[in-house]
């Protein structure tokens, strides 16, 4: 472990950590990368031993979250607590990947191969390889957020003895459910989070089918040369997920047109604003790994499983919504083939996410009986209606885990932890206390 400089934001004293793991832990003495995570701690109480508190972002893919002073949920935590922002590997600044990097692993196989190290079980392998040295072996409360909850509940399964409590926002994971089934619980609620947003936005109907048909005969290149097609303009959706996305989505499809010596044409200013959306080139690992964090059966590969289940759902087919009178559907939290056509910093990723679609050999990421026997305490706040999270999925693996506390709430959508993130945070804590 390395410390760089330590430096000052508003309120806060910020360190920089650099740490070299093994690439795949059962090898120790096999290939290392790097890990970077960035210290933070209230200004005035940098010098008093504080617990630690680790926390793991969404994704998966995405750095951790770069606060500027005690934003968000952040001031809650640092007023008893030492918080690590750990940037999960290949994200951030943790030997990071994408098209640009990934080459130097060799061919798609051996990408994809090199790529199966970066799942949930060796991201908490990382955090137990590295705490003995920033708590001097005392084990840590752990804050998960969306997928940062599904590696949390792996951490539970494999490794209790480094946690003293556990927090987990919107991202209790079904134990068992395949790819396939999680899709199938997920199209229904994307449905009727586009049918709450029509009702709230009605004009947005004649907008959506309006843009749709535009882009159905003109696809149009956004900046990058990111191809805006039909089903790319559909894959807006994954905004309905946080708690203004249905706001944000109604003010993006209302000036998506201007005139022109040609005609009406999607505005400069809009397809800025959907490449800012759309593009992966910011977190690639989000779209080639997704589908991979739902695989637990050694014989089942996930096969594109968004794409499949689609199929099953009749009314996202946007040609069907187009030749008659339906409203479009968008669709949210999913990955499909096509994303590797459309957006240049996927491209050069297609055989690999093909490759990884197609392999078997997944361990398990869950341990029901260990679960069972838990002892840490557990608190987790499950969103009613979670579009990118099933709360039926959650609520079973609630009963599943011995001492878990949930708090069930319709007040926030997926993004909570961040609406509302000193309220959230508080609650859960109270909760691993006895003290709510």
């Amino acid at each position: 472990m390395t410390a760089e400089r330590t430096y000052r934001q508003p309120g806060v004293v910020l360190t920089d950590h650099r740490f070299t793991v093994p690439l795949d832990h059962s090898r120790p003495d096999g290939e290392q990368i790097e890990l970077y995570a960035r210290e933070v701690v209230a200004a005035g109480k940098d010098p008093e031993a504080l617990p630690w508190m680790l926390y793991l972002e969404g994704g998966p893919g995405f750095g951790a979250r770069r606060f500027t002073g005690r934003q968000a949920w952040l001031g809650r935590a640092l007023t008893d607590h030492r918080v690590l922002l750990l940037d999960q590997r290949g994200t951030g600044r943790s030997t990071p990947l994408n098209r640009q990097t990934l080459p130097l692993r060799g061919t798609p196989e051996q990408q994809a191969a090199y790529l199966a190290h970066f799942r949930a079980d060796s991201i908490v392998r990382d955090a137990e390889a590295v705490r003995p040295g920033l708590t001097g072996g005392a084990p840590w409360t752990v804050l998960g957020q969306s997928f940062g909850g599904f590696c949390t509940t792996h951490y539970l399964s494999t490794a209790p003895e480094g946690l003293t409590a556990a927090l987990i926002a919107g991202g209790l994971p079904s134990l068992d459910a395949t790819a396939d089934e999680v899709y199938a619980a997920a199209y229904p609620r994307m449905r009727r989070k586009n049918l709450a947003h029509y009702a709230r936005y009605p004009m947005d109907i004649e907008r959506a089918r309006r843009i749709a048909a535009h882009l159905a005969e003109r696809p149009a290149e956004l900046p990058g040369g990111y191809l805006l097609t039909v089903e790319a303009f559909q894959s807006l959706g994954i905004m309905l997920g946080g708690g203004d996305g249905s706001h944000q989505l109604h003010y993006l499809l209302e000036d998506a047109f201007v005139p022109s010596t040609a005609g009406p044409v999607l505005s400069d200013a809009f397809l800025e604003a959907v490449h800012a959306r759309l593009s992966f080139a910011g977190h690639p690992l989000y779209a080639v790994l997704h589908e991979a964090i739902y695989a637990q059966d050694p014989a089942a590969p996930t096969a594109w499983a968004a794409e499949r289940i689609r199929a099953d759902h009749a009314g996202f087919d946007a040609a069907k919504a187009l030749a008659g009178e339906e409203p479009l559907l968008f669709t949210g939290e999913t990955i499909h083939p096509w994303h590797f056509s459309v957006d240049p910093a996927l491209a050069p990723l297609r055989e690999t996410a093909e490759l990884l679609a197609a392999r078997t050999g997944w361990g398990p990421l869950y341990d029901p009986e260990r679960l069972a026997a838990n002892e840490v305490p557990v608190a987790a706040a499950v969103y009613h209606d979670d579009m990118y999270v099933d709360t039926a999925h959650s609520l079973a693996t609630a009963a599943a885990v011995r001492g878990l506390r949930t708090w069930v709430t319709d007040e926030f959508e997926h993004d909570g932890i961040r609406a509302g993130g000193p309220r959230v945070l508080d609650r859960l804590l109270s909760l691993t206390t006895d003290e709510a």
